[in-house]
């Protein structure tokens, strides 16, 4: 893996870490949506957690067909820059895609600690990814992305994280909800 890689999968770690952290902060309530109509802490972990195996098997496939990937053109650069930017803002709020957001809503998700098993093993599995990653394909368009365009597997890492970060400001509005007090307490303490 090359140190760009190293540094985006480090950061991503860090940041998995303090969501799930913030999930399980949230005991039982981590289960109750904070509003009729938005997900539970739960469900956001369970969205990432799928989101990322998915990307994960689909870039595993494409290495397996051995394909010619296409260069990243620069209108997707500049697409995938405007969507980091749009995840980035404060209480900015996208639409899942309607099939990822029908399996985050369907309830009977695994509880907070399987979730968590699955995605380390997941996690180890992107970093395996990433260690094998051949280094002619790196800048080559790997991952169509709903919005940004086909994205090469930096962008791809910064996509996870940005989306990551994102869903970090909607486990914190989750916490502001339901525990008040605690979103003070917790904030004070970062």
């Amino acid at each position: 893996m090359n140190h760009r890689l190293h540094l985006k999968l480090e950061q991503l770690e860090r940041a998995t870490e303090h969501l799930l952290a913030s999930a399980e902060a949230l005991g039982a309530d981590s289960e109750k949506a904070p509003a009729p109509g938005s997900w539970s802490a739960k469900q956001v972990v369970h969205h990432l957690l799928f989101i990322e195996g998915n990307i994960i098997q689909y870039i595993q496939k494409k290495l397996q067909a051995e394909e010619a990937l296409p260069n990243v053109g620069l209108l997707t650069r500049l697409r995938a820059q405007a969507v980091r930017f749009l995840l980035r803002l404060p209480g900015f709020k996208v639409k899942a895609p309607r099939g990822v957001a029908t399996l985050t809503d369907a309830g009977n998700l695994p509880a907070l600690p399987e979730l968590r098993d699955t995605w380390d093993a997941s996690r180890r599995q992107l970093e395996r990814l990433l260690n094998e990653f051949p280094s002619r394909q790196l800048n080559r368009a790997i991952f169509p992305h709903p919005r940004s365009g086909r994205i090469n597997i930096y962008q791809v890492m910064e996509f996870l994280l940005d989306h990551l970060l994102h869903h970090q400001q909607q486990m914190d509005r989750i916490t502001k909800a339901l525990r008040p007090g605690a979103a003070v307490r917790a904030t004070a303490e970062a």
